[in-house]
């Protein structure tokens, strides 16, 4: 066992040679997604696999737990020099969309594997049906993108230049994605050269107990901050807006337990496994990564002297159904698992807020749209794809302040492109990109507003992928009488009589001198809007963050010749009181009022039910059939269990082959 001053300064070594390998990345990538979104991960797992340091400073926050074992057993032999790459989601659920490549390279001394250095990058582009590879159109894991199971870019130093031409002959800008790759070789090579630098200092046994210390202490830390919340069992819901394009909702659901410092995650109650590539590609794994990011960011949000690692996971554990959104079957499409793992986050802070309310804010916007553009250059021809801007929304209203504006909590790792940098690189004029007025949810201490970007194309058959287009329906939730945030949209042509609401679609194709404009949701509100100082309402009214007729609908504050009426507002506030209910623990919008009239929890459990009876195949149709005869019937006031039985068994008798399917 390592003492823990000289654990301490392991982990120190150990971070500082994650982030060395980290900036490697960042400084030397060629494509804006990764050298200015910094959509990459860098870490370093043992020789099992398990993630023991990871950067604080550099890339996405989503994988300080994941699991490279399986990947890393793929793989026969290892030697010095070797580099492995993978990114399909279905060769041990290690990659989890086909743009995101993962690469490892064994760090070994002396004969003895140490450990290895790995990371991911997004790709902009890895071919497929769509440009940038996602779409919810896409139905299943064949169109999107080619994809490596767990082999050797490098084998003893040499590349694979076979394995490299059948990447590049598949994509659309092979030679931006060769620039990333090269630049990923680079951060695993300074990975390897640092960690042989602190072996040096230490030496291997030392070395090696420590990596193992980090997980146990990793470990006591989140059982600690378990134990500082009341044991109990806490239930929550939420959604996407739509499980396919112009479908229905798709359901999460989460039972979360609490006992004596562990945790079970319970997602039975989810949809059934979409025809759409919101699926999460998790294998089953009651410790995958992707359904423990909400409580990573928990977790260090509790404890920021908490040391990063896989020891993390080990008090929780996630049931994951077979066949469900969270745990689909191949060949389901996984494209967009992103969005859904906004909405999982989502979902994870809505159940530890009824646990410590106290302690945790209201819902972020939970949407990051990133934008991607495939043009041509008039004046050469030459095609360019590229990812423009991450549409981050705000983040909740926090327990003693307000909800940060344009940088969504969850989705604040991914970092905004300058103006100066997309028009560099892509022929488009952006016209507008700031701070989306009004979309904080209204709170004592309010939402974080969204952002707004505008821009126009110039080229013909311009190709716009808009990755991750949700809440345009169902909002960011507001607590303790706090308000939900504003919806987000998009718009093609905004504001001229060609104007298209586009909603939550994701794929669009601008014409010359079209106009594009996409805006992302407020974070919820915390509290009472009507207990917020004037002051601050009236101030956010002068930052044009809040119009006058908001400052008055929702927080009761009347402004008169450029000052707040201190009497009229006492007024006008205890009037709202009077008529409002402000002691709400949730605040979900009324989108979701009204569909939860019909979709009430019987009814879903009833759904469940059903789902989970039929074969994988048979699901997503059937719950879309179920859906259409609710619509259909028109009761809008008395959704319940029954109704959705005497749905399912009028299409019995209408498709005699579904008694076939379902087992005995």
């Amino acid at each position: 066992m390592t003492d823990k001053a000289t654990l301490q300064i392991l982990a120190n070594h150990f971070r500082a040679a994650s982030e060395s390998m980290a900036y490697t990345l960042y400084r030397t990538a060629q494509s804006a997604f990764v050298k200015e979104t910094e959509d990459f991960t860098i870490a370093l797992v043992t020789p099992e696999g398990t993630t023991f340091s990871v950067p604080l400073d550099y890339g996405a926050t989503w994988y300080p737990g994941l699991d490279y074992g399986p990947g890393i057993e793929r793989i026969s032999e290892y030697n010095e020099g070797d580099v492995c790459l993978t990114n399909d989601p279905y060769s041990g659920f290690l990659a989890t969309h086909t743009p995101d490549i993962h690469m490892w390279k064994p760090i070994i001394v002396d004969g003895q594997l140490v450990c290895f250095a790995v990371g991911h990058i997004h790709n902009t582009d890895m071919g497929g049906a769509v440009p940038a590879s996602l779409s919810r159109t896409l139905t299943e894991i064949h169109q999107e993108g080619i994809r490596f199971p767990p082999c050797k870019l490098y084998d003893k130093g040499v590349l694979n230049q076979e394995l490299l031409d059948i990447m590049m002959t598949n994509v659309r800008q092979p030679e931006q994605n060769w620039g990333d790759l090269k630049a990923f070789v680079g951060a695993l090579n300074t990975g390897e050269r640092k960690v042989r630098e602190i072996v040096a200092k230490f030496g291997v046994e030392a070395v090696t107990q420590g990596m193992h210390d980090m997980l146990d202490y990793g470990e006591s830390q989140a059982r600690e901050i378990l134990r500082s919340m009341p044991d109990g069992v806490y239930e929550f819901s939420d959604y996407c807006d739509e499980d396919s394009l112009n479908g229905y909702p798709c359901r999460l659901a989460l039972k979360l337990t609490i006992s004596d410092g562990e945790a079970e995650l319970d997602f039975t109650g989810t949809d059934t496994q979409l025809t759409s590539s919101l699926n999460v590609p998790t294998g089953g794994n009651p410790r995958h990564t992707l359904m423990l990011v909400g409580v990573y960011y928990i977790l260090y949000s509790l404890n920021q002297n908490l040391m990063l690692n896989a020891g993390l996971t080990r008090p929780f554990t996630c049931i994951l159904p077979e066949g469900s959104v969270v745990n689909p079957v191949f060949p389901a499409a996984v494209g967009m698992r992103s969005l859904t793992c906004g909405r999982l986050r989502s979902l994870i802070f809505g159940a530890f807020a009824q646990a410590i309310p106290e302690r945790m804010p209201a819902a972020p916007a939970g949407s990051s749209s990133i934008v991607n553009v495939m043009t041509t250059e008039p004046k050469t021809g030459r095609r360019i794809i590229a990812a423009i801007d991450p549409i981050v929304g705000g983040s909740g209203g926090m327990p003693t302040r307000d909800g940060t504006d344009g940088s969504g909590a969850d989705g604040a790792y991914l970092k905004n492109t300058p103006v100066e940098i997309n028009e560099a690189e892509v022929p488009i004029e952006i016209i507008r990109y700031r701070l989306a007025p009004n979309s904080g949810g209204a709170g004592r201490w309010r939402g974080g507003l969204g952002t707004m970007l505008e821009f126009k194309v110039f080229s013909p058959h311009t190709r716009i992928t808009i990755r991750n287009r949700d809440r345009s329906r169902f909002r960011p939730w507001g607590i303790l009488g706090g308000k939900a945030g504003k919806p987000s949209d998009s718009i093609l042509n905004p504001d001229t009589p060609r104007e298209t609401i586009l909603g939550n679609q994701d794929f669009v194709i601008a014409e010359p001198g079209d106009v594009f404009r996409i805006f992302s949701p407020g974070g919820g509100g915390r509290g009472s809007p009507l207990d917020r100082e004037p002051a601050r309402v009236f101030r956010d009214v002068e930052r044009g963050f809040l119009s006058e007729k908001l400052a008055l609908e929702e927080y009761g504050v009347v402004i008169v010749a450029g000052a707040v009426d201190e009497a009229a507002t006492e007024t006008r506030r205890e009037e709202r009181r009077a008529e409002t209910d402000t002691t709400a623990f949730f605040d979900f919008g009324p989108e979701r009022e009204e569909y939860e009239k019909v979709w009430t929890r019987e009814a879903y459990d009833a759904l469940t039910e059903i789902m989970f009876s039929l074969p994988v195949e048979w699901r997503f149709f059937i719950k879309h059939r179920i859906f259409r005869a609710l619509e259909e019937a028109g009761d809008t006031e008395h959704g319940s269990a029954e109704l959705v039985r005497r749905a399912y068994e009028g299409l019995l008798d209408e498709l005699p082959q579904i008694r076939e399917a379902v087992p005995a």
